[in-house]
């Protein structure tokens, strides 16, 4: 059985960066947008802007297709830890166990 790490929970003002590509939406991995709602089936409402501030598209996520990067009632950026470590919470435990093992690998050169 899998110890639980601490999940990032999304909050409105939160910055997302995706994890899909969304081509209906013209948005590409990495896109960079706010919560603006939270939704109580799990969903977040997300507002993707242009660099002036001029909103290009509103849109419903789950979770899996996004990661908090920025925290905004704390006011800072997630650290490299914390993103990987919310990266790696979503994968299987094989998949973990990969990751351990080429981290493990990467941490002896």
């Amino acid at each position: 059985m899998r110890s639980e790490v601490s999940t990032i929970l999304p909050e409105v003002f939160d910055v997302v960066e995706l994890l899909v590509i969304l081509p209906e939406y013209n948005l590409h991995l990495g896109a960079r947008g706010a919560i603006v709602d939270c939704y109580d089936d799990g969903n977040y409402e997300i507002e993707f802007s242009d660099r002036s501030g001029e909103t290009i598209v509103l849109c419903t996520l789950s979770t899996e297709q996004f990661l908090v990067v920025w925290k905004s009632k704390e006011r800072r950026w997630l650290s490299v830890s914390e993103l990987l470590a919310a990266m790696v919470e979503r994968l299987s435990d094989e998949r973990q166990q990969q990751i351990l093992e080429l981290a493990c690998s990467v941490s002896q050169k």
